[in-house]
């Protein structure tokens, strides 16, 4: 049998040509020689070893076992580089301030985010090349969605390259943008809120209802519901996606001084939702028939703006 030279990953992985682009790269986002930073998808070692040259140490995670021993090879020299062979999702992230900075595979882009922002200490700042689909969804553009109001409270995102499709061997079939996720000191809501901003917007997603006003009338009433958006200054005729971050804050000011008894009818949204895609996923893996998410794909089809198992919403931790 001929051996395998390709790493495992070669089709889903777009990896950096230049490692002039990746030192660019490195010093726009302002890393110095204090700082940890940690890499996942290293793949050939491009922009691992633009952060050897800049930053105080690097842990460079690979999957892939040939591609992890050529990144062993290449670094052995450098003791400031910390080579990890292994799945990104079951290593144990630093417990001292780190930032990341990584071209991971364009899959695996929703796990990491969760990951990284669901950490007991998640990065400072965060340096993601993604599809340009996906951050702009993160980002809430044009429209905003569950999983991008979820963070933006503790953290600010943005978009801070787009990519030429050059720029990767080999060339993506996507359009490639680099995503940041810069940790907010302090966050937007109190966290004593936390929970009470993301059952929230949660509720206000997946209420399988046109309008932010049917959406709030469904677990509140009419009255209710028109006394919180007049409050905040909301149109109740804009659809969840369409309601800004700011006005989903305005939102949950109002929201946490309502009575008890009101707050408590959407209490527990998130951890439903979060059951509701836990199921999607086992039956994902079991290979369910196409009709077992026959109602989900109806509501979408419907024009639902609720998320399924394709737009997961990240976990987090408030510390």
């Amino acid at each position: 049998m001929a051996r395998r030279t390709r790493p495992a990953r070669w089709h889903t992985q777009n990896f950096l040509r230049d490692l002039g682009l990746a030192g660019t790269l490195v010093d726009r986002a302002g890393l110095t020689n204090t700082d940890l930073v940690y890499e996942m998808g290293a793949g050939t070692g491009t922009i691992t070893a633009a952060l050897a040259d800049r930053c105080r140490a690097v842990i460079a995670n690979e999957i892939d076992v040939p591609l992890c021993d050529r990144l062993r090879s290449r670094f052995a020299a450098r003791r400031t580089v910390q080579v990890r062979c292994g799945d990104f999702r079951a290593e144990p992230l630093p417990d001292e301030p780190y930032k990341v900075f990584a071209n991971p595979p364009f899959d695996m882009t929703s796990e990491i985010v969760g990951k990284l922002v669901g950490a007991a200490r998640p990065p400072d700042d965060t340096f993601l090349v993604v599809q340009r689909e996906a951050a702009e969804r993160y980002c809430g553009t044009p429209i905003e969605s569950l999983a991008g109001l979820l963070l933006k409270p503790w953290f600010a995102l943005s978009i801070v390259r787009r990519f030429h499709r050059d720029d990767f061997r080999p060339k993506p079939s996507v359009e490639v943008v680099m995503l940041r996720l810069r940790k907010r000191g302090p966050p937007l809501v109190a966290p004593d809120d936390a929970q009470a901003y993301r059952d929230l917007v949660v509720s206000g997603f997946t209420a399988w209802r046109p309008t932010i006003g049917d959406a709030l009338a469904q677990p509140f009433g009419q009255r209710a519901a028109r006394r919180l958006l007049d409050t905040a200054v909301l149109d109740p005729a804009l659809r969840p996606t369409q309601v800004p971050f700011d006005a989903w804050l305005r939102l949950a000011t109002v929201f946490v001084r309502m009575p008890d008894a009101l707050r408590g009818r959407i209490g527990g949204a998130e951890a439903r939702l979060r059951r509701h895609q836990s199921h999607l996923r086992k039956q994902h893996r079991s290979r369910a028939p196409r009709d077992a998410l026959g109602s989900v794909h109806r509501d979408l089809a419907a024009g639902s703006s609720a998320p399924t198992a394709v737009d997961e919403v990240p976990a987090m931790l408030f510390r």
